[in-house]
């Protein structure tokens, strides 16, 4: 790379920037064809959620590009891969307002359009403006406010309304990337020094298996409901649902009705709260479609989720039930088997080998190089606004070998791209824990439309305050040089209030490394008695049923796997039977394993399966939905959010009072006997409620 960087001309940078570009394309589309099915996603999604996550992977290329293309006075040697600053201007400018209108226009239309109900696509769009309509006033309301700030500090222009654009964005996308980069640096080393123990990653396995399962159970209960109005609706074949006769049918055949689930559905039909309204209206229709795709895709979700479950239990366990025997033996491939699950490499003991010795030491490493990674990382943002010059990152980046500014070869854009490619993972990989993103999710092969334009949404939001916060890390006049400081910096610090931000907000991200160090959101949770944002307390509850323990989680896993399962298995949202935990669908990769994984298909006890509980369903009464202006709809919501409050448990137990001790009249725990008050026992109790003198 060093050769072809030597010659005056770009040429050599050039055909490297494009094979680079090149191989992020294939990377993109390799993510998304693991988590969308290519062919039946629509291409007025796919398309923008592709660029959504394609000008995010090009600007940690361009990034250190700029770098070494803004030193016009380096020898053109030392330069590693650098580009004319016209040709970089134009590749910022197109990055910059790409990715801006798709976080803020595009993809928002898009993901509401895809989750509509309604068939025709004016109703779709329709719905999507309304779902939008309070999230565009806000945008435009803070705009508002910021840019009558502007005005008056900059005088009214077009480079003024362009900075305010601009500088209000990357304060709200630099809000959200310090907090869920500040819990990714925590989160990702913390999680590689915990899965380097066999025995607690096992623990921590059977725990979640415990809530994963739950709401399994949960999210079929709702598919079950949601598919019984479905077969009330195709029983009427008079009244107002003539008019949505095609509509209905279309319904039956996604659920795939009667076929499916007859026992289920029968015992669901019975229940008499599954009923229909009297008039069937548009709207009821698009809402009934609307519940049953999300419920689809809900259910697909945790039966995945579900299937790795086991298979991550089976393959721990077994690795350490190989402490004995010394071997791991996965069997024969099977001829129906894929090109990469019938190659081995492995024999059973080098199998052995790697699992319980390798790769729990390479976990512990990797864990300890990522935690010295965090710290540098943290350490950069608090000293950048004291001395920048003693950042660690700047001092892995810019290199002074003959230069007074400092240089930034090869080597230093290869550093620069892995740090921003960590910062990056570090927030990406908070989105999947933080819990306050509507049920959102990432399936393999199965992932919602809506859901995987808000991810790429998400990403796209994230990808310029973090790249330009990277910058920060170094030197002011290595980055003021710079091309993207120019186009963006200069308006971002068209204020003084703007600099400031720029400068004294990174300093937060101690808060969020804090409190996932610490757990405060497990402390937080226990002290108001409501759930956590972040799923942080797998070292709690260590024994007790009911309540999500690991012991729960264990029985559970042993009835799956030996086919005592109350749940049957059921098809995904395409109606093809599930995938196995491996990822291959059945039947299974290898002939007669050791190492079993768990089938595809659940056995269905038709005789030892115990109903579950259904939910209550008396809120949920088949009235068709009507019109509700503003004030009407937020006092329904104030309403439900009150009425679904639950008292803290400090609150609860400070009726309790101060509890006795033993010799005034409490039992042997402390607290007061229930059979005899502190005045009768001081008679000798009583005796067939008679006091004993």
């Amino acid at each position: 790379m060093i050769e072809i960087a030597s010659t005056s001309s770009p040429v050599g940078s050039v055909v490297f920037a494009c094979i680079a570009v090149f191989a992020l394309s294939i990377a993109v589309l390799l993510i998304l064809r693991h988590y969308l099915p290519l062919r039946t996603t629509p291409a007025f999604l796919l398309v923008p959620i592709f660029f959504a996550l394609w000008l995010p992977a090009s600007i940690v290329l361009l990034v250190p590009i700029d770098l070494a293309s803004s030193d016009s006075d380096q020898d053109v040697g030392n330069r590693g891969i650098w580009l004319p600053q016209r040709a970089i201007l134009v590749s910022w400018r197109i990055t910059y307002w790409l990715t801006f209108a798709l976080t803020w226009f595009i993809l928002p239309i898009l993901s509401e359009y895809a989750d509509a109900g309604y068939r025709d696509p004016k109703g779709r769009l329709m719905f999507s403006l309304r779902a939008n309509a309070q999230y565009q006033a806000l945008l435009f309301g803070s705009a508002f406010v910021g840019g009558i700030y502007i005005f008056i500090s900059s005088g009214v222009s077009f480079e003024s309304l362009k900075g305010t654009v601009m500088a209000m964005a990357y304060c709200w996308g630099l809000i959200l990337a310090i907090y869920l980069m500040g819990h990714g640096l925590v989160a990702i080393p913390r999680s590689l020094f915990r899965n380097a123990s066999l025995s607690g990653r096992l623990r921590r396995i059977q725990q979640k298996a415990a809530k994963v399962h739950e709401k399994m159970e949960e999210a079929i209960t709702n598919m079950e409901d949601l598919e019984a109005q479905v077969t009330e609706l195709s029983k009427r074949k008079t009244g107002s649902a003539r008019l949505f006769e095609e509509w209905i049918e279309e319904l039956v055949e996604e659920s795939h009705l009667p076929e499916s689930r007859p026992r289920t559905l029968a015992r669901r039909m019975s229940v008499p709260n599954v009923t229909t309204p009297s008039v069937i209206t548009e709207r009821y229709m698009a809402d009934l479609s609307r519940q049953l795709n999300r419920a689809q895709h809900s259910r697909a979700r945790y039966v995945d989720e579900w299937d790795r479950i086991l298979y991550e239990a089976v393959e721990t366990q077994a690795i350490l039930d190989s402490a004995a025997s010394k071997r791991i033996d996965i069997g024969q491939s099977s001829p129906h088997a894929g090109f990469w699950d019938q190659i081995t490499i492995h024999t059973p003991y080098t199998r052995y080998l790697y699992h319980y010795y390798f790769m729990p030491y390479f976990r512990i490493s990797s864990g300890a190089f990522l935690a010295l990674a965090s710290i540098c990382i943290v350490w950069s943002e608090v000293i950048k606004t004291v001395n920048p010059f003693i950042s660690v990152i700047s001092l892995t980046v810019v290199h002074h070998p003959n230069s007074d500014r400092g240089q930034v070869g090869f080597a230093g854009q290869v550093i620069a791209s892995l740090w921003i490619l960590y910062m990056f993972a570090a927030a990406l990989t908070s989105l999947s824990e933080v819990k306050v993103w509507r049920g959102r999710a990432l399936v393999r092969r199965n992932t919602h439309g809506e859901s995987a334009g808000w991810y790429a949404m998400q990403v796209a939001k994230l990808s310029v305050p973090l790249s330009f916060n990277f910058l920060t890390f170094l030197a002011p006049d290595v980055y003021m040089d710079t091309v993207f400081y120019k186009f963006l910096g200069k308006l971002i610090n068209l204020t003084p209030l703007g600099s400031w931000f720029d400068w004294l907000f990174p300093m937060f991200i101690l808060f969020p490394v804090c409190a996932t160090l610490f757990n405060l959101y497990g402390k937080t949770k226990r002290l108001v008695g409501m759930d956590g944002v972040i799923d942080d307390d797998e070292d709690e509850n260590q024994s007790g049923y009911g309540t999500g323990s690991w012991r729960e989680g264990r029985d559970l896993i042993e009835r799956e796997l030996h086919g005592h399962s109350s749940l049957p298995r059921l098809s995904n949202g395409n109606g093809a039977a599930s995938r196995s935990a491996t990822g291959t669908s059945a039947p299974s990769s290898r002939l007669a394993p050791t190492l079993s994984v768990p089938p595809a298909e659940r056995r269905q006890a038709a005789t030892t399966s115990s109903p579950r509980p259904s939910l209550d369903r008396q809120q949920r009464q088949a009235v068709a939905p009507e019109e509700e202006n503003f004030l009407e709809a937020f006092g329904h919501r104030v309403k439900n959010t009150l009425d679904t409050v639950q008292t803290p448990r400090w609150l609860q137990n400070m009726g309790e009072g101060i509890k006795r001790p033993k010799w005034m009249g409490g039992d042997g725990e402390g607290e007061p006997s229930r059979s005899d008050s502190s005045l009768t026992r001081l008679f000798g109790g009583r005796q067939d409620g008679r006091v004993r003198l």
